[in-house]
């Protein structure tokens, strides 16, 4: 168990860090910082902390030991390059980084330093998602063919508006934003992906950056992801299949407005038909930021390699990118 004095900042004070900030448990808040300083002050004051608008004055602290970077996607590698150099073990919000040339810089500087850097793919500890992959790790589904995984939203007014509409900003729209973590849990299950295809438009909302993204990733096997994300979706929802040889999971909903979150698992019968079929419910509030900063504050004691590093987010930039250069040709 890590120590209950180890100190955090938190660089990005808006909803994510607000998150964060709830989920740090024996970890103790040091200091937030904000470009906007009362969003700074508003979430320090919550938990006895410091405030400040210089993301600087908090990597050159020696009581900050972690650093959680959670600032709209323009700076999360310059952020996150910076605190590596200052010798800092780095939650950093996915994706990490614009593009491919941004996180290679912060891979060379966490090399250099020996860092260790999480990316917050967060889906990964909700509990039917981490039941969903202790059954697949346990060999129960076989082997494993293609996943089908759909995630959206519907905006909200303004939306057009928003720093995720600015592609400055956000380095692209709804393939950066959800559609990452998308393409993570299909690695998650089926590993590395050869083969990308797949498209981006915008249908509805008046802005720069796509609104909907649909992609086929394959394997050098053969296996397939089939993924759609959408900011049009009207009825927030998600919804992740697994499909192996003897057996499907699926995953649907998040908690609150995604829904109940439910795993159902269907097994088949040697004789094949209708398949014996298992249901887990999971009514709980989310608690997967926690579990996740749990366990890096574990990476940090044992000294090893996160689960959701930086080369897993480079892997979903990479097909990101190539999704929006065959766009942009």
């Amino acid at each position: 168990m890590y120590k209950k004095n180890i100190g955090v900042a938190i660089i990005g004070c808006g909803l994510i860090g607000h998150k964060r900030a709830a989920a740090l448990g024996r970890a103790r808040l040091v200091i937030c910082v904000d470009t906007v300083k009362s969003k700074a002050e508003n979430l320090a004051k919550k938990y006895g902390a410091e405030s400040s608008s210089d993301w600087r004055e908090a990597l050159a602290r020696a009581d900050v030991k972690v650093v959680v970077v959670s600032t709209t996607n323009e700076a999360l590698a310059s952020v996150t390059k910076a605190a590596v150099k200052a010798g800092k073990a780095v939650l950093v919000e996915k994706p990490a980084a614009r593009n491919v040339m941004e996180i290679d810089s912060v891979i060379k500087a966490a090399r250099q330093t020996g860092a260790l850097v999480r990316v917050g793919f967060n889906h990964r500890y909700h509990p039917a998602l981490r039941r969903a992959h202790a059954i697949f790790k346990e060999g129960k589904l076989g082997e494993l063919m293609f996943v089908r995984g759909r995630y959206g939203h519907g905006g909200r007014l303004g939306y057009e508006k928003e720093w995720r509409a600015n592609p400055a900003l956000s380095g692209g729209g709804e393939l950066i934003d959800q559609g990452v973590h998308l393409i993570d849990l299909a690695q998650w299950f089926l590993g590395y992906f050869t083969g990308v295809a797949g498209f981006v438009h915008t249908y509805y909302w008046k802005m720069p950056v796509e609104d909907n993204a649909f992609l086929t990733l394959r394997t050098l096997k053969g296996q397939t992801a089939f993924l759609h994300a959408s900011c049009t979706e009207w009825k927030n929802m998600f919804s992740l299949e697994i499909y192996g040889k003897k057996a499907k999971l699926q995953v649907d909903g998040l908690g609150g407005s995604y829904g109940l979150e439910r795993l159902t698992y269907y097994r088949m019968l040697p004789q094949m038909g209708p398949p014996i079929t298992k249901v887990w419910e999971y009514p709980q509030p989310d608690e997967s930021w926690k579990f996740e900063f749990a366990e890096f504050m574990d990476d940090i004691r044992l000294k090893r390699e996160p689960s959701a590093n930086l080369n897993h987010a480079r892997s979903a930039l990479r097909i990101v990118e190539k999704i929006y250069k065959r766009h942009q040709q």
